[in-house]
């Protein structure tokens, strides 16, 4: 299943699931409040709501049932309970770290290490992402999400598949130039990255993904797009780290609640930091940036320029 969070015309904000890819479920409303009315609330009691779902019948003249046409497409997931971004993808790792003269880190392949970024910041398909007013060297990264959707607490690697509710686009819109800066300091990235986060269009869940399993992820290609130009191509099985792994370390005396989004890291090529100047300039306003990845569909946002 494809679960949206979506805008009616009448203004109001509900969460539902895809019908035939052109309808959309309002699941509050087709279900008469049997669900919730927004997805966090539908995480936090996934497997029972996952049941109800199964138990009814719809078709597109059900009551609460919309042609997509006609809704707006938010983020899946507006606020989720918290965003750890990771680091998983080798390749990525290797050449930005080869970009700037530096040797690789033997520690990155003894832990997945992972930063806490802004969940309230975080974009939908379609919205714009106003580059900060003081950065130059803006950039996209391609990666994937998981969505938590079950509780737990020091969860080993091979049970945490359990805990994934879904998968989802993630574009880590980066300002390198500010992230270049704050990073001499030793802390991580912070402003360089807390200003947006795109997740969607959809959150697809695990079910549908099982057929492409291979390696410690899904055979499945990613590509980002600069106003039409193909610029990154890669796979999400080349990951160093499976999700299960992340997962693992992240639940580490930690609990993970359900709607909280773990992202994997940009995947080889996936950015302009790694490409280099010479393959794109950094981004700027008016540029269309566009992250697909096969099936789970493409994630579009517009740069747009910080009013004063």
């Amino acid at each position: 299943m494809k679960f949206i969070t979506f805008e009616k015309q009448d203004g109001t904000i509900r969460a539902g699931w895809l019908l035939n890819q052109d309808y959309a479920v309002d699941m509050f409303e087709a279900s008469d409040g049997l669900l919730p009315d927004n997805l966090l609330n539908f995480l936090e009691n996934s497997e029972a709501n996952l049941k109800k779902i199964a138990s009814f019948s719809f078709t597109k003249e059900h009551k609460g049932v919309y042609p997509l046409s006609k809704l707006r497409l938010k983020a899946p997931l507006p606020i989720p309970k918290s965003f750890r971004d990771f680091y998983a993808f080798e390749q990525h790792v290797k050449t930005a770290r080869e970009n700037r003269g530096l040797e690789m880190i033997p520690e990155w392949y003894e832990i997945p290490v992972f930063y806490f970024s802004n969940h309230l910041a975080i974009k939908g398909s379609g919205e714009g992402i106003i580059k900060p007013s003081e950065c130059n060297w803006l950039d996209y990264e391609l990666e994937i999400a998981c969505i938590i959707g079950k509780e737990g607490r020091n969860i080993p690697a091979d049970q945490a598949d359990e805990y994934i509710f879904g998968y989802s686009i993630l574009n880590d819109w980066s300002a390198r130039d500010l992230q270049r800066k704050e990073m001499k300091v030793g802390l991580g990235p912070a402003k360089g990255k807390d200003f947006a986060t795109s997740i969607g269009p959809w959150i697809v869940t695990k079910d549908e993904l099982e057929p492409f399993k291979l390696g410690k992820g899904y055979d499945l290609s990613m590509k980002a797009r600069v106003n039409g130009n193909l610029l990154s191509v890669g796979n999400m099985k080349d990951l160093y780290y499976s999700f299960a792994e992340m997962i693992e370390r992240a639940s580490n005396g930690v609990t993970l609640y359900p709607g909280e989004i773990i992202g994997s890291g940009t995947v080889g090529s996936g950015c302009i930091l790694e490409l280099g100047s010479k393959v794109h300039r950094w981004l700027r306003p008016g540029d269309q940036v566009e992250l697909e990845i096969e099936y789970l569909g493409v994630l579009q946002n517009e740069i747009i320029a910080e009013e004063r």
